[in-house]
């Protein structure tokens, strides 16, 4: 039974647009700007709704794949000229290649991370970047994560170590920088990237390129 339903969204995420501000995108699009300046064919993994890749510029041919049928459908009625596809990041139906590849708040999801890198690395062309964000439970806020960390699916409650360490077995570690981050009560969502706090945050982006 896929567990990504309406229901899950609505128990995990209830306020699902609050949580992707313009501003948190922003800094995703920068990232990917800064990755591959000249654009070209982007694929995200674990879109949901799709609100990063709609908001991306016409320099970018959009894909984007994600368990959730629920998500799906919504995504394709917003933005009709993505294309989407129902996967697992462990098993990607793309033939690649792509110059960019992002997760954002993905990685933790999938049981299979070692598998995911392979399709990761197997769909980037060689120089291409993989932009990935995960929460990380280690440093002073993780045991605030801990408890407020209610979301089942999380399979991968790891420290910022290991996926510094996952990500360089694969490709050349670039930049990684710490977000603040949290949904105050109002409707107000906090987003606060640091280099200078990155050993001290509840998550993390990291931009890694593939060699070549």
């Amino acid at each position: 039974m896929n567990p990504y339903g309406a229901e899950y969204f609505g128990a995990n995420y209830r306020d699902y647009a609050a949580q992707n501000p313009e501003r948190k995108l922003a800094f995703y699009r920068a990232l990917l700007r800064e990755a591959s300046p000249q654009g070209g064919r982007l694929l995200e993994l674990g879109c949901a709704f799709a609100p990063l890749l709609r908001s991306m510029g016409p320099e970018w041919r959009r894909f984007g794949c994600d368990m959730s049928a629920h998500a799906l459908a919504e995504a394709r009625r917003a933005d009709p000229g993505a294309g989407y596809a129902a996967a697992s990041g462990e098993a990607l139906p793309y033939a690649g290649p792509f110059d960019a590849i992002a997760a954002c708040d993905v990685l933790e999801h999938i049981p299979g991370i070692d598998r995911a890198g392979s399709e990761i690395d197997r769909l980037l062309r060689p120089g291409g970047a993989l932009l990935f964000v995960v929460p990380v439970y280690d440093g002073p806020t993780g045991p605030i994560i801990q408890v407020l960390d209610k979301d089942p699916t999380h399979v991968h409650k790891r420290a910022r170590g290991f996926w510094l360490d996952w990500a360089a077995e694969r490709w050349t570690v670039e930049r990684w920088l710490g977000i603040y981050r949290y949904l105050l009560p109002g409707g107000y969502y906090a987003h606060w990237p640091t280099r200078l706090l990155r050993h001290a945050t509840p998550a993390i982006a990291v931009v890694a390129r593939k060699p070549g």
